[in-house]
């Protein structure tokens, strides 16, 4: 029966990420094709679709009756993108190396998302107005963003051609995130009663870890190709969503406690790595030390999670 759930829980994470992969695809040409400029579909199409897997599972937990997954996810998730995201780029390329502009406009909303949501969560759950209010910081952060002054649009784009196969895949990906999703959050519920684990911890490490791999794998190009702005703008927008929208919205639907281990050590390495992150941001390089120190870190974070010391 473990065995058998533990299948279940890898399928249904891999179809949750190749999922996410076939909308954000057929997303981005849709977008192109009706006229929308690369900057607006970075920030609202790819920003969402990196982090729809995290978003959906989310709001399947809340429907199958295991809220304190979704605080587990988002936390988790963000955890993962700045130590494991971050800490491979930086060993891989060596040294990441960001521009002033970047750091001026995505360090500080990172820094005023993560504390808010750090605020709403500090009694142990999340409530409704909470919730309410975590959606619309990111809408103010999606108004900041589009009208920052330094950002314009792109003219003269050519305009793709939307196909019957590019509709087909927005239709799977749709579907198979929702499959995803639904068997996903029964593996974990099923794997925490076999195993006597919390579903938190199971969400804030295995599902983190998973939902994470696109991020990764996006970064990790990027930073060797000398994208180093690619690379870390992919966590910052994916980290503010996750705290934002992946809580806000399942929020709306029910009040969201707190996993007890989410709180006691989730919550704690989330503040210390922000920080750290902020820190490796304001010099605007990160060396591979650094990268090193991140990875650490996570590893630290995982087997004290499990008790393992």
């Amino acid at each position: 029966m473990l065995t058998a759930w533990i299948i279940i829980f890898v399928i249904s994470l891999a179809l949750l990420i190749k999922s996410s992969d076939w909308l954000l695809a057929s997303s981005e040409k849709i977008g192109l094709a009706i006229g929308m400029s690369p900057f607006v579909i970075g920030v609202t199409i790819i920003a969402f679709g990196t982090s729809f897997p995290e978003l959906i599972s989310s709001f399947v937990a809340v429907f199958e009756h295991v809220p304190e997954v979704v605080v587990s996810n988002a936390v988790g998730s963000n955890i993962a993108n700045i130590l494991l995201v971050i800490g491979f780029s930086v060993v891989i390329a060596r040294k990441l190396k960001v521009t002033k502009n970047l750091i001026d406009l995505d360090l500080p909303l990172l820094a005023i998302s993560t504390a808010f949501f750090l605020i709403t969560a500090w009694d142990g759950k999340i409530v409704f107005a909470e919730s309410v209010f975590l959606i619309f910081t990111y809408g103010v952060y999606l108004i900041f963003a589009l009208l920052h002054p330094e950002e314009t649009v792109i003219k003269n784009i050519k305009r793709p051609k939307v196909s019957v196969r590019d509709l087909v895949l927005l239709f799977i990906g749709i579907v198979g995130l929702t499959i995803g999703a639904k068997y996903l959050i029964d593996s974990i519920i099923a794997l925490s009663d076999i195993l006597n684990i919390s579903a938190g911890i199971i969400t804030i490490t295995a599902v983190a870890f998973g939902t994470s791999l696109p991020e990764l794998i996006v970064s990790v190009k990027a930073a060797l190709k000398g994208k180093s702005e690619v690379a870390l703008g992919n966590v910052f927008g994916s980290n503010v969503f996750n705290v934002l929208i992946v809580v806000g919205l399942p929020g709306i639907f029910g009040t969201l406690p707190v996993d007890g281990k989410t709180f006691a050590i989730g919550l704690p390495m989330l503040v210390i790595s922000t920080i750290l992150f902020i820190f490796s941001g304001i010099s605007r390089r990160i060396h591979m030390q650094e990268g090193i120190l991140y990875i650490f870190l996570y590893v630290l974070f995982t087997v004290k999670l499990f008790e393992v010391f």
